[in-house]
This record gives structure tokens, C-alpha cells and sequence, in this order.
């Protein structure tokens, strides 16, 4: 049967405050024409990006019977998209999920979650970083960001890196599974002031790149969203540099929205002020192929 509407199997957490995983993936996938079919692992009062104290309901026990209805409904999916998990049994639970309704025509997109600006977070260990590249391994594309990628290839995080060493991870990353391997913030080592996306496509052997301008604000749920705009343009027939582009405007476009008002930055970027840009044509096309 051929759905009108594309369907993403959306595995992450709900926060009932602050803009990140399936607060803002909803509305962008929603927005760009997709179907979210959300499994949520947890549920939290706040995300955990700058407030404490907040309530969390595990669900990773109801997690197995969540999906046995969908699989006893015949629900078929155009993409699988996991992003934050909790343990290594929720890793597990996914790995079967994407055993159960994987097939050719689908995509398998893991936001590898772990941890950022060097560190991991809190709650991560190196158990979920070595379960982490089972699932890795199961994946279509990937999106780890710079400090992600370092853990998953058990390199030393750097601010000093060039294109040639960044294209060799991308390479050792595609190498564990996944066709389309994207590192997000990654330092730029010739003008200190701007961070990259990189990316590399293993069937056709290319790299593409997109750089913005960096700008000193740290928002929670902006690699949510960025992933969730890579997925949505995918799904809607652009091509990767194309999508690429447009996660990285979006996301350029929701800081600077966000950036000039005085508000808790924990809360995350004022989604609701740009979410109609995910409608427009890519104006400037600002990937370049790195040889």
C-alpha cells in the first residue's frame, strides 16, 4: 500500500518543559510533511539540561508490549529514528524493534546520544558507548556530534582537527554499519570562528561540508532538531547535501531567532517562531564537496 503521508517510528523521551527530544521532533517531522509515530522511553518533567529536581517515569517495561500491539497492527514504517536512551536494555529493546520492522525500503536513523563538549553526560558510561555501536551498526545514517563520534571511535577529543583526519572518522564510523555517517559541531580549523557539519556517503564515496558562523549560546534539543530536519528532508526526496543545508540554516536561523531575547536558554530555542521556515525552498546552497 502506498501511504500519502510519510511514517517515522520516533524512539526518545517526552519532557513536559524545555524544547528537546520529542517536544520538538513532533513539530519539525510534523511540519515537514511526516506522520510521527512516537515510542517514548521515558517521560520527564523537564529535560535534564539545566534543571534538577525534575520527575522521570521509566518506561522501559512497557516499552516490549508498546510495540508487540504495533506489531500485531502491521504498522510499516518509512523511517526508524532513535535519539536519547537510558540503559542498555532499552539499546537492546531498539535493536529488536529494528529487527522487527526494518525492511528495504525503510530508513534507520540513530542519533547516538551520549555526550557533548568532550565529556559524556552524566548518566552515560562506557558500557552504553560499546552497546551503542551495536545499534550503530544496525543504522542507515548516524548523527553524532564531534564528542560522540570520539567515543565511538575511541579517538582523543580535540579543538585541533583537520578535513583530511575528520573525513578518516567518517570513514572508520561508515566502516561500523551505518551507509551515511554526519558529525555535527566539528571545531574548524581554519577559521576558529565557525563549526561544521560533516558528512560522508559510503556508496558514493563523497564528502560534503556546511559551515555557519558560531554563535557563543549553548540551547538544549538543537541536535534533536537538526536531526529531525535531515530526516523530514530526506523523507521528502532531497538530496543529502540539500538536507544537510537545511538542518544547518534551521538550526543557524533558531539560535539567532532565540539569541536576542532575554530567557533561560535551558527552556531551548523559540521553536514556535520558525517552524514555518521548514516550508521554504533552500535559498542559499552553502555545502561544498570536500575533494
Amino acid at each position: 500500500m502506498i501511504r500519502t503521508v510519510k511514517r517515522v517510528a520516533a524512539i526518545h523521551d517526552l519532557s513536559g518543559f524545555g524544547r528537546s527530544s520529542l517536544s520538538v521532533i513532533i513539530p519539525v517531522l510534523s511540519m515537514m510533511g511526516a506522520q510521527v509515530c512516537p515510542l517514548p522511553t521515558a517521560i520527564l518533567s523537564t529535560h535534564t539540561g539545566g534543571f534538577e529536581d525534575f520527575s522521570f517515569v521509566d518506561l522501559t517495561d512497557s516499552m516490549e508490549k508498546y510495540i508487540e500491539h504495533w506489531r500485531k497492527l502491521d504498522i510499516e514504517f518509512d523511517c526508524i529514528y532513535s535519539g536519547f536512551l537510558g540503559s542498555t536494555k532499552q539499546i537492546e529493546i531498539v535493536l529488536k524493534f529494528i529487527d522487527m520492522f526494518e525492511n528495504k525500503d525503510n530508513l534507520v536513523v540513530i542519533d547516538p546520544v551520549m555526550a557533548d563538549n568532550g565529556e559524556l553526560y552524566s548518566t552515560m558510561g562506557i558500557e552504553m558507548v560499546e552497546n551503542m555501536k551495536k545499534l550503530v551498526g544496525k543504522a542507515d545514517i548516524i548523527t553524532p556530534n564531534f564528542t560522540e563520534a570520539a567515543y565511538l571511535l575511541g579517538k582523543d577529543y580535540t579543538n585541533n582537527i583537520t578535513d583530511e583526519e575528520i573525513k578518516e572518522w567518517l570513514v572508520e564510523l561508515s566502516d561500523m554499519g551505518p551507509k551515511i555517517v554526519i558529525i555535527t559541531s566539528v571545531p574548524d580549523n581554519k577559521l576558529q570562528k565557525n563549526t561544521s557539519v560533516i558528512a560522508y556517503d559510503s556508496e558514493y564515496k563523497k564528502f560534503w561540508k556546511v559551515s555557519c558562523r558560531y554563535i557563543p549560546a549553548h540551547f538544549p534539543g538543537t541536535g534533536d532538531i537538526f536531526t529531525s530536519v535531515i530526516v523530514g528532508s530526506l523523507l521528502q526526496g532531497d538530496s543529502l547535501p540539500i538536507a544537510l543545508d537545511r538542518g544547518v540554516q534551521f538550526i543557524t536561523a533558531s539560535i539567532k531567532a532565540s539569541y536576542g531575547f532575554q530567557y533561560p536558554q535551558r527552556e531551548g530555542v523559540l521553536l514556535e517562531r520558525v517552524l514555518g521556515n521548514l516550508k521554504m525552498p533552500v535559498i542559499v546552497s552553502s555545502y561544498e564537496l570536500l575533494e
